[in-house]
Protein backbone atom coordinates (compact mmCIF):
# COMPACT_ATOMS: atom_id res chain seq x y z
CA UNK A 1 0.00 0.00 0.00
CA UNK A 2 1.25 3.37 -0.96
CA UNK A 3 1.96 5.73 1.85
CA UNK A 4 -0.65 8.88 2.62
CA UNK A 5 0.70 12.10 1.64
CA UNK A 6 -0.18 15.06 3.09
CA UNK A 7 0.88 18.70 1.87
CA UNK A 8 1.00 22.33 3.62
CA UNK A 9 1.82 25.21 0.69
CA UNK A 10 2.79 28.24 2.20
CA UNK A 11 3.37 31.68 0.52
CA UNK A 12 1.58 33.09 -2.66
CA UNK A 13 -1.13 31.39 -5.10
CA UNK A 14 1.32 30.85 -7.64
CA UNK A 15 3.21 28.29 -4.83
CA UNK A 16 -0.50 26.85 -4.27
CA UNK A 17 -1.24 26.21 -7.96
CA UNK A 18 2.33 24.14 -7.87
CA UNK A 19 1.07 22.51 -5.06
CA UNK A 20 -1.78 21.33 -6.67
CA UNK A 21 0.33 20.27 -9.82
CA UNK A 22 2.23 17.53 -7.64
CA UNK A 23 -0.15 16.61 -5.67
CA UNK A 24 -2.23 15.71 -8.68
CA UNK A 25 0.88 13.61 -10.18
CA UNK A 26 1.00 11.82 -7.13
CA UNK A 27 -2.49 11.26 -7.19
CA UNK A 28 -2.25 9.67 -10.78
CA UNK A 29 1.27 7.18 -9.57
CA UNK A 30 -1.94 5.62 -6.45
CA UNK A 31 -0.86 7.52 -3.90
CA UNK A 32 -3.48 9.12 -1.17
CA UNK A 33 -3.83 12.35 -0.41
CA UNK A 34 -5.08 13.29 2.56
CA UNK A 35 -4.81 15.67 5.30
CA UNK A 36 -1.75 15.92 7.21
CA UNK A 37 -2.88 14.87 10.17
CA UNK A 38 -3.59 11.66 8.55
CA UNK A 39 -0.43 11.33 6.23
CA UNK A 40 2.57 9.35 6.49
CA UNK A 41 4.27 11.81 4.36
CA UNK A 42 4.42 14.89 4.98
CA UNK A 43 4.96 17.73 1.77
CA UNK A 44 5.61 21.38 2.27
CA UNK A 45 6.10 23.83 -0.15
CA UNK A 46 7.87 27.04 1.57
CA UNK A 47 7.92 30.32 0.57
CA UNK A 48 11.52 32.66 0.93
CA UNK A 49 10.44 36.26 -0.95
CA UNK A 50 11.15 38.21 2.58
CA UNK A 51 12.21 37.74 5.74
CA UNK A 52 8.72 37.12 7.34
CA UNK A 53 7.65 34.21 4.82
CA UNK A 54 11.30 32.57 5.64
CA UNK A 55 10.73 32.50 9.47
CA UNK A 56 6.95 30.92 8.50
CA UNK A 57 8.33 28.39 6.29
CA UNK A 58 11.23 27.24 9.11
CA UNK A 59 8.35 27.84 12.06
CA UNK A 60 5.76 24.89 9.96
CA UNK A 61 8.82 22.72 9.35
CA UNK A 62 9.78 22.63 13.04
CA UNK A 63 6.39 21.95 13.83
CA UNK A 64 6.38 18.92 11.58
CA UNK A 65 10.07 17.73 12.98
CA UNK A 66 7.75 17.27 16.32
CA UNK A 67 5.22 15.25 14.52
CA UNK A 68 7.39 13.27 13.27
CA UNK A 69 9.39 12.40 16.38
CA UNK A 70 6.28 11.87 18.04
CA UNK A 71 5.81 8.91 15.80
CA UNK A 72 3.16 10.98 13.78
CA UNK A 73 4.58 10.86 10.48
CA UNK A 74 7.22 9.10 9.02
CA UNK A 75 8.82 11.15 6.82
CA UNK A 76 9.34 15.34 5.86
CA UNK A 77 10.04 16.58 2.14
CA UNK A 78 10.63 20.51 1.99
CA UNK A 79 10.89 21.84 -1.04
CA UNK A 80 9.93 25.11 -2.93
CA UNK A 81 11.74 28.76 -2.82
CA UNK A 82 13.13 28.22 0.76
CA UNK A 83 14.72 24.79 -0.21
CA UNK A 84 15.94 26.06 -3.59
CA UNK A 85 17.62 29.10 -1.67
CA UNK A 86 19.14 27.50 1.42
CA UNK A 87 19.46 23.85 0.47
CA UNK A 88 22.50 22.95 2.13
CA UNK A 89 22.17 25.00 4.90
CA UNK A 90 18.96 23.49 5.88
CA UNK A 91 19.90 19.83 5.30
CA UNK A 92 23.13 20.90 8.06
CA UNK A 93 20.44 22.26 10.28
CA UNK A 94 17.31 20.22 10.00
CA UNK A 95 18.57 16.32 10.12
CA UNK A 96 15.47 15.26 10.56
CA UNK A 97 14.15 16.42 7.19
CA UNK A 98 14.42 13.54 4.42
CA UNK A 99 14.38 15.26 1.68
CA UNK A 100 15.21 18.90 0.39
CA UNK A 101 13.83 19.51 -3.26
CA UNK A 102 14.43 22.83 -5.14
CA UNK A 103 12.08 23.27 -8.05
CA UNK A 104 9.75 20.84 -9.38
CA UNK A 105 9.67 20.36 -12.73
CA UNK A 106 5.48 20.48 -13.71
CA UNK A 107 4.01 19.15 -16.33
CA UNK A 108 1.20 21.25 -17.40
CA UNK A 109 -0.79 19.27 -18.89
CA UNK A 110 -1.25 16.90 -15.98
CA UNK A 111 -4.30 17.03 -13.73
CA UNK A 112 -4.37 19.31 -10.65
CA UNK A 113 -5.51 18.05 -6.64
CA UNK A 114 -7.58 21.01 -5.88
CA UNK A 115 -6.49 22.57 -2.26
CA UNK A 116 -8.95 25.61 -2.72
CA UNK A 117 -12.03 25.68 -2.28
CA UNK A 118 -14.24 24.38 -4.55
CA UNK A 119 -15.94 27.17 -6.33
CA UNK A 120 -12.77 28.87 -7.11
CA UNK A 121 -9.14 28.51 -8.61
CA UNK A 122 -5.69 30.17 -9.65
CA UNK A 123 -4.70 29.54 -13.32
CA UNK A 124 -1.08 30.41 -13.49
CA UNK A 125 -0.22 31.38 -17.03
CA UNK A 126 3.65 32.04 -16.78
CA UNK A 127 6.56 31.13 -14.89
CA UNK A 128 9.72 33.43 -13.84
CA UNK A 129 9.71 36.84 -13.80
CA UNK A 130 11.54 39.57 -16.56
CA UNK A 131 11.41 42.52 -14.28
CA UNK A 132 15.01 42.00 -12.38
CA UNK A 133 13.89 44.53 -9.61
CA UNK A 134 16.67 45.18 -7.24
CA UNK A 135 14.67 44.06 -4.00
CA UNK A 136 13.22 40.87 -5.21
CA UNK A 137 15.02 37.32 -5.15
CA UNK A 138 12.03 35.73 -7.70
CA UNK A 139 14.06 35.98 -10.47
CA UNK A 140 16.89 34.02 -8.74
CA UNK A 141 14.27 31.59 -7.08
CA UNK A 142 12.36 30.62 -10.54
CA UNK A 143 14.74 31.19 -13.41
CA UNK A 144 13.99 33.65 -16.35
CA UNK A 145 10.67 34.86 -17.50
CA UNK A 146 8.09 31.93 -19.34
CA UNK A 147 5.00 31.99 -20.87
CA UNK A 148 3.21 28.75 -20.22
CA UNK A 149 1.38 26.86 -23.65
CA UNK A 150 -1.54 28.51 -24.81
CA UNK A 151 -2.66 24.93 -25.44
CA UNK A 152 -2.44 24.25 -21.78
CA UNK A 153 -4.05 27.46 -20.44
CA UNK A 154 -6.99 27.00 -22.90
CA UNK A 155 -7.22 23.00 -21.51
CA UNK A 156 -7.53 24.49 -17.90
CA UNK A 157 -9.73 27.20 -19.18
CA UNK A 158 -11.99 24.18 -20.59
CA UNK A 159 -11.76 21.97 -17.29
CA UNK A 160 -12.95 24.70 -15.40
CA UNK A 161 -15.83 25.68 -17.17
CA UNK A 162 -16.75 22.18 -16.92
CA UNK A 163 -16.96 22.16 -13.29
CA UNK A 164 -18.73 25.68 -13.35
CA UNK A 165 -16.31 27.36 -10.59
CA UNK A 166 -17.55 30.48 -9.71
CA UNK A 167 -14.12 32.78 -9.84
CA UNK A 168 -11.22 32.48 -11.92
CA UNK A 169 -8.09 34.09 -10.92
CA UNK A 170 -5.43 34.39 -14.01
CA UNK A 171 -1.90 34.58 -11.84
CA UNK A 172 1.72 35.05 -12.69
CA UNK A 173 4.81 37.06 -11.39
CA UNK A 174 3.70 39.88 -14.09
CA UNK A 175 1.38 38.64 -15.78
CA UNK A 176 1.51 41.48 -17.99
CA UNK A 177 4.67 40.00 -19.50
CA UNK A 178 2.96 37.17 -21.37
CA UNK A 179 3.95 36.45 -24.71
CA UNK A 180 7.02 38.44 -24.50
CA UNK A 181 8.83 35.70 -25.11
CA UNK A 182 6.64 33.76 -28.19
CA UNK A 183 7.85 36.76 -30.64
CA UNK A 184 4.52 38.35 -30.65
CA UNK A 185 2.28 35.76 -31.28
CA UNK A 186 -0.25 36.90 -28.69
CA UNK A 187 -0.13 38.86 -25.84
CA UNK A 188 -2.53 39.00 -22.59
CA UNK A 189 -5.12 40.91 -24.26
CA UNK A 190 -5.69 38.22 -27.32
CA UNK A 191 -5.25 35.23 -24.53
CA UNK A 192 -7.62 36.99 -22.12
CA UNK A 193 -10.26 37.78 -24.66
CA UNK A 194 -9.61 33.66 -25.47
CA UNK A 195 -10.06 32.82 -22.06
CA UNK A 196 -13.41 34.81 -21.67
CA UNK A 197 -15.22 33.04 -24.71
CA UNK A 198 -14.52 29.66 -23.58
CA UNK A 199 -15.27 30.48 -19.82
CA UNK A 200 -19.19 30.40 -20.53
CA UNK A 201 -20.05 28.96 -17.23
CA UNK A 202 -17.32 31.00 -15.07
CA UNK A 203 -19.34 34.31 -13.65
CA UNK A 204 -15.78 35.78 -12.17
CA UNK A 205 -12.37 36.40 -13.99
CA UNK A 206 -10.19 38.07 -12.14
CA UNK A 207 -6.35 39.85 -13.38
CA UNK A 208 -3.55 39.68 -10.92
CA UNK A 209 -0.57 41.34 -10.88
CA UNK A 210 -0.58 44.16 -13.81
CA UNK A 211 2.71 45.63 -14.33
CA UNK A 212 2.13 49.71 -14.48
CA UNK A 213 4.66 49.91 -17.42
CA UNK A 214 2.92 47.27 -19.61
CA UNK A 215 -0.68 48.41 -19.11
CA UNK A 216 -1.75 48.17 -23.29
CA UNK A 217 -5.23 50.66 -24.40
CA UNK A 218 -5.91 46.83 -25.57
CA UNK A 219 -5.92 45.27 -22.19
CA UNK A 220 -8.51 47.89 -20.59
CA UNK A 221 -11.06 47.31 -23.55
CA UNK A 222 -11.02 43.98 -22.97
CA UNK A 223 -11.27 44.54 -18.85
CA UNK A 224 -13.83 47.23 -19.49
CA UNK A 225 -16.16 45.70 -22.31
CA UNK A 226 -15.71 42.07 -21.08
CA UNK A 227 -19.21 41.42 -18.20
CA UNK A 228 -17.19 38.29 -16.17
CA UNK A 229 -13.74 40.08 -15.76
CA UNK A 230 -13.94 41.91 -12.14
CA UNK A 231 -13.61 45.66 -12.48
CA UNK A 232 -10.46 45.07 -10.27
CA UNK A 233 -7.01 45.97 -11.40
CA UNK A 234 -3.94 45.10 -8.87
CA UNK A 235 -0.90 47.12 -10.04
CA UNK A 236 2.13 47.29 -7.67
CA UNK A 237 3.68 50.94 -8.08
CA UNK A 238 6.56 49.72 -5.11
CA UNK A 239 7.84 53.64 -4.59
CA UNK A 240 6.23 56.60 -6.56
CA UNK A 241 9.61 58.78 -6.07
CA UNK A 242 11.92 58.80 -9.15
CA UNK A 243 15.42 58.03 -7.29
CA UNK A 244 13.47 55.14 -5.50
CA UNK A 245 11.89 53.64 -8.95
CA UNK A 246 15.66 54.00 -10.02
CA UNK A 247 17.45 52.57 -7.54
CA UNK A 248 14.61 49.69 -7.57
CA UNK A 249 15.01 48.90 -11.08
CA UNK A 250 11.35 49.16 -11.79
CA UNK A 251 11.85 50.59 -15.35
CA UNK A 252 9.05 53.47 -14.74
CA UNK A 253 8.99 56.91 -13.25
CA UNK A 254 6.31 58.88 -11.97
CA UNK A 255 4.91 60.31 -14.82
CA UNK A 256 4.11 57.40 -15.82
CA UNK A 257 2.68 55.75 -12.69
CA UNK A 258 0.39 58.63 -12.89
CA UNK A 259 -0.80 59.15 -16.42
CA UNK A 260 -1.07 54.75 -16.15
CA UNK A 261 -3.70 55.45 -12.82
CA UNK A 262 -5.83 58.44 -15.12
CA UNK A 263 -5.72 56.14 -18.07
CA UNK A 264 -7.36 53.18 -16.10
CA UNK A 265 -10.03 55.33 -13.88
CA UNK A 266 -10.99 57.06 -17.25
CA UNK A 267 -11.32 53.83 -19.29
CA UNK A 268 -12.75 51.77 -16.39
CA UNK A 269 -15.53 53.79 -14.59
CA UNK A 270 -15.89 52.76 -11.23
CA UNK A 271 -12.72 50.42 -10.92
CA UNK A 272 -11.12 49.53 -8.13
CA UNK A 273 -7.65 49.88 -7.96
CA UNK A 274 -5.12 47.82 -5.69
CA UNK A 275 -1.44 48.35 -5.35
CA UNK A 276 1.61 47.18 -3.28
CA UNK A 277 4.52 49.49 -1.99
CA UNK A 278 7.34 49.40 -0.57
CA UNK A 279 8.59 51.85 2.64
CA UNK A 280 12.29 52.33 3.93
CA UNK A 281 14.19 50.91 0.93
CA UNK A 282 17.91 51.36 1.21
CA UNK A 283 18.57 55.68 0.78
CA UNK A 284 15.16 56.50 1.42
CA UNK A 285 14.99 60.08 2.80
CA UNK A 286 12.06 61.80 4.81
CA UNK A 287 11.32 63.61 1.92
CA UNK A 288 10.93 60.86 -0.66
CA UNK A 289 8.93 58.89 1.73
CA UNK A 290 6.31 61.82 2.49
CA UNK A 291 6.20 62.13 -1.81
CA UNK A 292 4.97 58.43 -1.02
CA UNK A 293 2.30 59.46 1.49
CA UNK A 294 1.14 62.71 -0.31
CA UNK A 295 1.01 60.03 -3.37
CA UNK A 296 -1.33 57.73 -1.35
CA UNK A 297 -3.45 60.14 -0.08
CA UNK A 298 -3.64 61.69 -3.50
CA UNK A 299 -4.57 58.93 -5.35
CA UNK A 300 -6.90 57.43 -3.12
CA UNK A 301 -6.20 53.43 -4.13
CA UNK A 302 -9.23 51.25 -3.21
CA UNK A 303 -6.76 48.78 -2.29
CA UNK A 304 -3.40 49.09 -0.99
CA UNK A 305 -0.43 46.84 0.52
CA UNK A 306 2.72 48.19 2.12
CA UNK A 307 6.03 46.20 3.40
CA UNK A 308 8.59 47.46 4.94
CA UNK A 309 11.71 46.56 3.17
CA UNK A 310 13.74 43.25 3.50
CA UNK A 311 16.95 42.81 2.51
CA UNK A 312 17.94 39.48 0.54
CA UNK A 313 20.87 37.63 -0.28
CA UNK A 314 21.38 37.64 -3.69
CA UNK A 315 19.51 40.86 -4.51
CA UNK A 316 21.19 43.81 -5.60
CA UNK A 317 19.33 46.14 -2.97
CA UNK A 318 21.14 43.52 -0.38
CA UNK A 319 24.26 45.42 -0.57
CA UNK A 320 22.86 49.21 -0.66
CA UNK A 321 24.19 51.87 1.30
CA UNK A 322 22.29 53.78 3.79
CA UNK A 323 19.87 51.05 4.89
CA UNK A 324 17.13 52.37 6.73
CA UNK A 325 16.85 51.61 10.72
CA UNK A 326 13.88 48.89 11.54
CA UNK A 327 12.36 51.52 13.84
CA UNK A 328 12.18 54.31 11.01
CA UNK A 329 10.97 51.54 8.42
CA UNK A 330 8.08 50.55 10.97
CA UNK A 331 7.13 54.53 11.58
CA UNK A 332 6.85 54.92 8.56
CA UNK A 333 4.95 52.21 7.68
CA UNK A 334 2.37 52.80 10.07
CA UNK A 335 1.86 56.18 8.37
CA UNK A 336 0.81 54.92 5.14
CA UNK A 337 -1.66 52.09 6.77
CA UNK A 338 -2.70 54.90 8.70
CA UNK A 339 -3.62 56.42 5.93
CA UNK A 340 -5.13 54.17 3.72
CA UNK A 341 -7.36 52.77 6.65
CA UNK A 342 -8.95 56.57 6.51
CA UNK A 343 -9.21 56.16 2.49
CA UNK A 344 -10.79 52.38 2.47
CA UNK A 345 -13.20 53.42 5.32
CA UNK A 346 -14.09 56.19 3.13
CA UNK A 347 -14.82 54.21 -0.25
CA UNK A 348 -16.53 51.45 2.00
CA UNK A 349 -19.03 54.27 3.35
CA UNK A 350 -19.89 54.81 -0.23
CA UNK A 351 -21.42 51.46 -0.30
CA UNK A 352 -24.25 51.94 2.39
CA UNK A 353 -27.36 51.18 1.48
CA UNK A 354 -26.42 49.99 -2.03
CA UNK A 355 -26.86 46.32 -3.31
CA UNK A 356 -23.65 44.98 -4.12
CA UNK A 357 -23.48 41.31 -5.88
CA UNK A 358 -21.21 39.43 -3.84
CA UNK A 359 -19.21 35.42 -4.13
CA UNK A 360 -20.32 33.67 -1.21
CA UNK A 361 -16.98 32.09 0.05
CA UNK A 362 -18.23 30.42 3.61
CA UNK A 363 -20.16 30.48 6.68
CA UNK A 364 -18.85 30.81 9.94
CA UNK A 365 -21.37 30.74 12.97
CA UNK A 366 -24.74 31.38 10.85
CA UNK A 367 -22.81 34.79 9.20
CA UNK A 368 -21.80 33.82 5.41
CA UNK A 369 -18.57 35.48 4.51
CA UNK A 370 -18.17 36.62 1.19
CA UNK A 371 -16.89 39.06 -1.29
CA UNK A 372 -17.37 41.49 -4.06
CA UNK A 373 -15.89 42.13 -7.07
CA UNK A 374 -13.67 44.38 -5.48
CA UNK A 375 -12.02 41.82 -3.13
CA UNK A 376 -9.35 39.41 -4.27
CA UNK A 377 -9.05 35.86 -2.52
CA UNK A 378 -7.35 36.38 0.92
CA UNK A 379 -5.67 39.38 0.31
CA UNK A 380 -8.81 42.06 -0.02
CA UNK A 381 -11.33 42.87 2.04
CA UNK A 382 -14.41 40.91 3.27
CA UNK A 383 -18.69 41.13 3.17
CA UNK A 384 -20.02 39.52 6.42
CA UNK A 385 -23.96 38.61 6.04
CA UNK A 386 -26.88 37.50 7.44
CA UNK A 387 -29.32 35.48 5.07
CA UNK A 388 -32.62 33.35 6.16
CA UNK A 389 -32.32 31.24 3.48
CA UNK A 390 -29.33 28.74 3.17
CA UNK A 391 -26.56 29.62 0.85
CA UNK A 392 -23.40 28.07 -0.40
CA UNK A 393 -19.46 28.42 -1.06
CA UNK A 394 -20.25 29.62 -4.97
CA UNK A 395 -23.04 31.51 -4.65
CA UNK A 396 -23.64 34.80 -6.07
CA UNK A 397 -26.07 36.78 -3.98
CA UNK A 398 -27.19 40.32 -3.96
CA UNK A 399 -26.44 41.38 -0.64
CA UNK A 400 -27.96 45.05 0.60
CA UNK A 401 -25.34 46.82 2.66
CA UNK A 402 -26.32 47.88 6.17
CA UNK A 403 -23.26 48.90 7.98
CA UNK A 404 -19.32 49.66 6.64
CA UNK A 405 -16.35 48.58 8.76
CA UNK A 406 -12.86 49.85 8.41
CA UNK A 407 -12.12 47.75 5.37
CA UNK A 408 -15.15 44.96 5.20
CA UNK A 409 -19.09 45.51 4.31
CA UNK A 410 -22.04 44.33 6.52
CA UNK A 411 -25.26 43.41 4.84
CA UNK A 412 -28.29 41.52 3.99
CA UNK A 413 -29.33 38.89 1.66
CA UNK A 414 -32.23 41.27 -0.17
Amino acid sequence: MKAKIGILSLGCPRNLVDSEKLLGRLDLKGYSVVDIEKADVALINTCAFIEEAKKESIAAILDLVELKKAGRLKKIIVYGCLAQRYKDVLRKELPEVDAFIGKVSLNYSLKRFPITPKHFAYLKICEGCLNACSFCVIPRIKGEFISLPISSIISEVEKFNREKISELNIIGQDITGYGLDLGGKTDLASLISRIVKIAKDIHWIRLLYLHPGRITDGLLTVIKNEPKICKYIDLPVQHINDRMLKLMNRKTVKKEIMKVIERIRKAIPGVALRTSIIVGFPGETDKEFQELLDFVKGTRFERLGAFTFSAEEGTPAYSFNRQVPKKVKSQRLDLIMSAQQEIATEFNRKFLGKSLEVLIDEEDNGTYLGRTQFDAPEVDGLVYIKSKRKLEPGDFVKVKISDTLEYDLVGEVK
